[in-house]
């Protein structure tokens, strides 16, 4: 099954939407998709799960009919490290959802980069809005995922585009924890069975990582099943 557009939606506002290929980020996409046509970003940053990531990407987006899709390559992230996401020598952690402080699976200011290449596009595409499906409830700690990154944020791209460039950031699930996600998801008919939330597998899911845990606690507050294989 596919996403039915119709003569309404060709008539709305241009939307970039980043799509990982996760969970979050195909809700918001849902959640984008009823106010805006689509343009779908999805970055490669040199993550251990890239190819199953991409993978899920293009999935979503032949769901949604995307046709305006870029796919960017900042995998320089990679090489300056410290994320257990990029780099293969720091172990990805297991079972340890919940520990205070920022976890090993943060990647130093990702999303700064990833806004920057969003709005470059959406300024050259004339595009009035971009989409991201961050969330501070279930952000695992990560500092750029709080309300008050994204305000800041709001403000480098109103000093750091032309005077005529009008673009919003929209973060539709910023208040959301994984159950609200879920139920957000199935009430909107997302694909979230073409999502990947794995930190390090990329055939069948760990079941232990952070993203895995939250993934998994998300389907049972919403009371149905995860549509993904987990390792039993």
């Amino acid at each position: 099954m596919t996403f039915n557009s119709n003569d309404k939606q060709h008539k709305l506002p241009l939307g970039v939407c980043l799509v990982s290929g996760g969970l979050d980020s195909c809700v918001t996409a849902a959640i984008a998709a009823r106010n805006c046509r689509l343009a779908f970003l999805h970055v490669n940053y040199g993550q251990l799960t890239e190819e199953r990531e991409l993978l899920a990407f293009d999935a979503i987006a032949d769901y949604y009919g995307v046709k305006d899709r870029l796919k960017v390559d900042i995998s320089y992230l990679k090489s300056i490290g410290g994320s257990a996401l990029t780099d293969p020598t720091i172990p990805v952690p297991e079972d340890s959802f919940g520990e205070s402080g920022v976890p090993v699976t943060y990647v130093p200011f990702r999303n700064t980069h990833m806004l920057a290449v969003a709005v470059s596009w959406a300024e050259v595409l004339g595009a009035g809005y971009i989409y991201i499906g961050a969330t501070e409830v279930d952000s695992s700690g990560y500092p750029d995922c709080r309300k008050s990154y994204f305000d800041a944020y709001k403000l480098l791209v109103r000093e750091g585009t032309r005077p005529e460039t009008k673009i919003e950031i929209i973060t539709p699930l910023i208040d959301y924890d994984k159950g609200m996600v879920v139920k957000e998801g199935l009430a909107l008919r997302a694909p979230l069975h073409l999502t990947w939330s794995c930190y390090q597998n990329q055939n069948v899911a760990c079941g232990k990582c952070d993203s895995c845990i939250l993934r998994i606690r998300g389907f049972a507050a919403a009371g149905v099943p995860d549509p993904i294989r987990y390792v039993m």
